[in-house]
């Protein structure tokens, strides 16, 4: 029987196009540079230059500062295909997307649009964040960072690890506590021009994926803060600021997913073209049931993740923020769904699948670092686990709160 329904998620004809325009520019530009950036380690110049000249780093940037003004839709259908060819260089989007500059246009300052946000959206420059410390990865709120007052403004002293990009941005956005914090009362965040006196790349990490783009260690000794460079000032008599900036990482984790499932998406096709040409007695392994077996459980996992971030995505409206139960929901099910299909690819290919000279190793590699970036499965089952035995409720019309 013919239901007649039509899919609430459908892409208008602007989002196609959209979509079109970064799957040519990934399969002309990043495709055939994917392994020489994961092999060599270097940051991948051509991939940002192709961005740049397509126009791509500006979707989520207002139109007065030269960007599209386009939402999270958008973003994630940008990432996903640009993760589709190589993750590394989805993430130079990504930290553009739904890192610094999206804080600075939603929380900042008219000061810090001014100044920041034509550089974002022309990709004149690479922006990062710093929120980990050695000893402050998920466990946020035990971070060390801290200002010091120095007339009207601060000195930023802090250390922070796991910077993605930080040895190439032009700046960087610091959680770091002001005056008087203590927990999570009091933190807030600063942006930071990386040229400032004092500012050191201490090194950087190497990797088992995401090669292309490093993870930096990032020293400020006494760098000064003028009042101008505030994003959101942290009060110690509470944690609003706190709760604001981490609820601003919603963005992150819905590209996070984007970018799994563009991956993911990938490593399928791939592991598909592969069954349909490999043949065996005369007849492509294609036909094999229990091989399509595999293929109809990547499927399906797959289409899950996508269609609970889509939801997620939907629910933050043109410019609002990603809802937090069901983006943490989305980001879980697409980094389970990532790994698995990404695995499942290299053992359709059997050995070439485990080669580097195939794309699926690499596809599987990058996706285990989103697996941990953006807020780890664990944390994100956690806070899942604890809205729901709460009586917390997802926007489904279908969930009924067992509490009440």
């Amino acid at each position: 029987m013919d239901a007649g329904g039509t899919d609430p998620f459908a892409e208008t004809d602007d989002q196609q196009a959209l979509r079109q325009l970064a799957r040519d520019v990934a399969e002309r530009e990043l495709t055939p540079n994917a392994r020489h950036w994961d092999e060599t380690e270097e940051f991948p110049q051509g991939s940002w230059d192709a961005l740049r000249k397509a126009d791509l780093f500006g979707i989520t940037i207002t139109e007065k500062y030269g960007g599209m003004g386009m939402g999270d839709v958008e973003a994630a259908i940008v990432l996903e295909e640009l993760a589709r060819a190589d993750v590394s260089s989805a993430i130079l989007a990504q930290l553009i997307f739904n890192g610094p500059p999206r804080a600075i246009e939603h929380l900042g300052s008219d000061a810090l649009k001014e100044r920041w946000l034509p550089m974002a959206a022309s990709g004149e420059g690479l922006f990062c964040i710093g929120i980990s410390e050695t000893e402050a990865g998920s466990a946020v709120n035990h971070m060390r960072a801290r200002l010091t007052a120095d007339g009207d403004g601060y000195r930023l002293n802090a250390y922070k690890n796991y910077v993605t990009g930080g040895h190439k941005a032009a700046a960087c956005l610091v959680w770091c506590r002001f005056p008087g914090s203590e927990g999570s009362k009091g933190i807030g965040a600063v942006v930071v021009d990386l040229t400032s006196d004092g500012v050191t790349m201490a090194g950087t990490h190497v990797k088992m994926g995401l090669r292309g783009t490093s993870e930096a260690e990032l020293a400020f000794d006494d760098v000064y803060v003028a009042p101008e460079d505030v994003l959101l000032p942290g009060d110690p008599a509470d944690s609003e600021s706190f709760k604001t900036l981490i609820a601003h990482i919603n963005h992150e984790r819905c590209g996070n997913a984007a970018m799994c499932i563009g991956a993911a998406q990938g490593s399928l096709e791939y592991a598909v073209r592969y069954m349909n040409e490999r043949t065996v007695g005369g007849r492509p392994i294609a036909e094999l049931q229990g091989l399509q077996w595999k293929v109809a459980d990547m499927a399906t996992q797959l289409e899950g993740a996508r269609l609970l971030l889509l939801r997620a995505l939907h629910l933050a409206g043109p410019q609002g923020t990603p809802p937090a139960l069901e983006t943490a929901m989305a980001k879980t099910a697409a980094n389970l769904a990532a790994k698995f299909v990404c695995d499942e690819a290299i053992q359709l290919l059997g050995g070439y699948g485990y080669s580097r000279e195939y794309p699926v190793e690499r596809a599987y590699r990058d996706i285990r670092g989103l697996c941990i970036g953006a807020g780890t499965v664990e944390i994100q089952r956690n806070f899942v686990g604890s809205q729901v035995v709460r009586g917390k409720t997802s926007a489904s019309p279908g969930w009924r709160n067992p509490l009440v």
